[in-house]
């Protein structure tokens, strides 16, 4: 019941920001949302590492300019932003005469790259040309792999798939690539009848299998953290859900493929 209310009361927030906030409003609210998440990983870490969470912070604060900041400049930022990330966890390791240790950096650099570094791609996506249609595939591949290997994995599921994860299963894995094509699909039906596109439903069907089967490793690459950490969930920020990050790994994962293969469109 938790986790039923959660979503109805999140799926409507998301739906708001996605489709009626102008672009600034959607780069603050990822910014937000990439601060709690990255929040919440260095949080995992805390029983014996001190992450370099202000350098991360910093970083996810941009988040909330991308689109502000003139585009070429942007580019250039990006291609130096990890040379640069390593250059100063390096002097503050040295700065603080290995205070701060290499795994501190190390778990810093993770957080980074893996949390902003991927969630950068959703108002980037949203930002482009017909980004606005286009970034409901993030949400629908994410999301319908997501409940369909929850409720056929849930009822039908005998074959665990890993260790990393004991209530996951290969049928529940199998069910969310199928649940990720119907939903992708019926919302390219959509698109194509009421928006006037004309897009390949095969093409979406090949997107779909292959967002579907990334978004299960981040929703496996997420479990692992846990499992090393030894913690539950992430928080309790969601009720029914755990944090941020625990509803949003697979959404994360996915965006930067998606943003490239819907480019394509």
């Amino acid at each position: 019941m938790k986790r039923v209310l959660s979503a109805l009361i999140g799926f409507p927030i998301v739906i708001l920001i996605l489709v009626f906030g102008n672009q600034i409003v959607i780069d603050v609210a990822f910014s937000i949302i990439a601060i709690i998440c990255l929040h919440e990983f260095y949080g995992a870490f805390k029983k014996d590492s001190k992450p370099v969470s202000w350098l991360g912070y910093g970083i996810a604060i941009l988040i909330a300019f991308i689109h502000i900041i003139p585009q070429p400049y942007v580019k250039g930022a990006l291609q130096l932003l990890l040379p640069s990330v390593t250059v100063l966890l390096f002097l503050t390791v040295i700065v603080t005469e290995m205070k701060t240790t290499v795994k501190d950096m190390m778990i810093t650099l993770l957080g980074i790259v893996y949390i902003l570094g991927f969630i950068v791609f959703i108002p980037m996506l949203r930002g482009a040309e017909n980004g606005i249609y286009f970034v409901w595939y993030i949400i629908f591949i994410a999301w319908g792999t997501d409940i369909f290997a929850y409720i056929v994995g849930k009822k039908w599921g005998k074959h665990k798939f890993s260790k990393i994860s004991p209530k996951k299963s290969i049928e529940g894995c199998i069910a969310g690539v199928i649940g990720a094509i119907l939903a992708s699909l019926i919302y390219t039906v959509a698109l194509n009848k009421l928006a006037g596109f004309n897009i390949s439903y095969i093409y979406i069907g090949l997107i779909s299998i292959a967002l579907s089967i990334i978004s299960q490793v981040g929703d496996f690459a997420a479990s692992s953290v846990k499992r090393y950490t030894e913690i539950k969930d992430y928080s309790s920020l969601i009720p029914g859900h755990g944090g941020m990050l625990d509803r949003f790994d697979s959404v994360i994962f996915i965006a930067p493929f998606a943003y490239f293969l819907l480019s394509i469109l």
